[in-house]
């Protein structure tokens, strides 16, 4: 392997830390850094997925622990959005890849400025209000995206969460990591059978990123609810931005 394994232990405690603080899993953003480091595309693709699970369900259980996790949201989020996973998966080979991903970044730039435009506190903290109509809309639209881009979905999950149901930030951030921890498993499981998983990168990847998730959610959890959702929000827009205009620098 060309990149050094500590070098891979300390990507995935960063981003296990990002995953558990913005509540998602983190393997999107996981893909480009171990590129860098010399892992080959496929692998550097495929082998956060099935790393990141475990780091995903402790941040999660920190949430949970306080309430924070939506059942109904969680139940019908993964009914709707594993099928949906694996329509996308199997889409691939029809669907350009690359404008999903131009037109994902736009939506997500989309959803952080709405998060630093709209004044803190109009969510209604729970699902009481959202329709299983709702529900079920986004989570399709997540769980294809997912399944086209190899990913958990996570990057879409707390911010449409917000968003579409009104759901209050850390309850978005909670029920996001409980959901992505699942709709990251038909992923991982078609890459083992296509033998994209190359485990030493797993393990070391997980070895950084499981302590260092549990410690981005209690940060998170820590921190106001009104400065958490700004934050989220800018976030969105600086990432959303950087992955637009990257590819043409």
């Amino acid at each position: 392997m060309p990149a050094n394994l500590l070098l891979i232990v300390l990507v995935g405690a960063g981003i296990g830390f990002l995953g558990g603080l913005l509540g998602k899993g983190g393997s999107a953003l996981a893909t480009p850094f171990l590129v860098a480091l010399g892992i080959p595309p496929v692998i550097a693709l495929a082998a956060p997925l099935p790393a990141t699970v475990p780091g995903t369900l402790v941040a999660a259980r920190r949430y949970r622990a306080l309430g924070l996790i939506d059942r109904d949201v969680l139940l019908w989020s993964l009914g709707a959005g594993l099928p949906a996973t694996f329509l996308g998966a199997m889409a691939t080979r029809w669907i350009d890849a690359s404008f999903l991903v131009q037109v994902t970044d736009v939506v997500i730039v989309a959803l952080g400025v709405r998060m630093l435009a709209t004044p803190a506190g109009e969510a209604v903290h729970d699902a009481d209000q959202a329709s299983h109509g709702r529900i079920v809309a986004v989570a399709v639209v997540t769980g294809l995206a997912a399944g086209l881009l190899a990913n958990s979905g996570g990057f879409l999950l707390a911010p449409l969460f917000v968003a579409v149901l009104g759901l209050g930030i850390k309850p978005a951030f909670g029920t996001s990591l409980a959901v992505a921890a699942v709709m990251a498993v038909p992923g991982s499981l078609v890459h083992l059978a296509l033998g994209h998983l190359d485990w030493r990168v797993v393990l070391a990847f997980a070895a950084g990123s499981v302590p260092l998730s549990g410690l981005g959610a209690k940060v998170a959890l820590r921190t106001d609810a009104a400065r958490l959702e700004r934050g989220y929000g800018l976030v969105l827009v600086v990432l959303g931005l950087a992955f637009l205009v990257g590819p043409h620098l």
